[in-house]
């Protein structure tokens, strides 16, 4: 197969996982952040995640309130994009304890890139638009605010100012700095993972 085949395959393949994936983490971290799921963008991600998770909650209960059965289901994601690319890309399968291992550190990379992102977005809307009721902020404004109130404890808002927002975004950097360092131990292979 012609090498810009492969790479217009494995393009495609990858931009559909990512997407997916992205829907699958964002509905778990929403679920832990307790989110309003009657917003319209919730609601979007649970209906396009649904015919999947739910065949998957009647053999992977949830656990102290945490959807395992999205975890899993994020992992599986990885595992078969691993192998689908190395399979196009070479004829071969990689070992899956491998891409599980691989998997699980691109998925806490990807949660951190999310938010970053989402910091990005509350730092801008602070100065542009404040007060926006989008349900788009609102979700983000939701989903940072329990990982925001332990460090607003320790760094009130002083003077219209929340410099805990840009603590968190420290402290994620730092935590994606180390990560890449136990990525680069753990032998991770990029191409073969989303996240990275």
């Amino acid at each position: 197969m012609a090498t810009s085949v492969i790479q217009a395959l494995v393009f495609i393949i990858e931009t559909i996982a990512s997407v997916f994936l992205l829907l699958v983490i964002l509905r778990f971290i929403l679920q832990m952040a307790r989110a309003d799921f009657y917003n319209p963008i919730s609601q979007a991600i649970v209906k396009i995640t649904s015919p999947v998770l739910k065949p998957l909650r009647v053999v992977i209960p949830g656990l102290f309130g945490i959807d395992i059965a999205s975890i899993v289901l994020a992992l599986l994601v990885q595992i078969a994009f691993g192998e689908i690319v190395s399979l196009i890309g070479t004829g071969n399968f990689i070992n899956p304890v491998y891409l599980l291992i691989w998997g699980a550190i691109g998925l806490i990379m990807y949660v951190a890139n999310i938010l970053i992102i989402a910091i990005l977005v509350l730092v801008i809307t602070s100065f542009v638009a404040p007060y926006s009721t989008h349900p788009a902020l609102t979700l983000v404004r939701q989903l940072m605010q329990p990982l925001l109130a332990p460090i607003q404890k320790i760094i009130p808002p002083a003077g219209g100012l929340d410099f805990s927002v840009m603590a968190l975004g420290m402290i994620i950097y730092v935590a994606k700095i180390l990560l890449g360092g136990v990525a680069v131990s753990a032998g991770v292979l990029p191409f073969y993972v989303i996240g990275f």
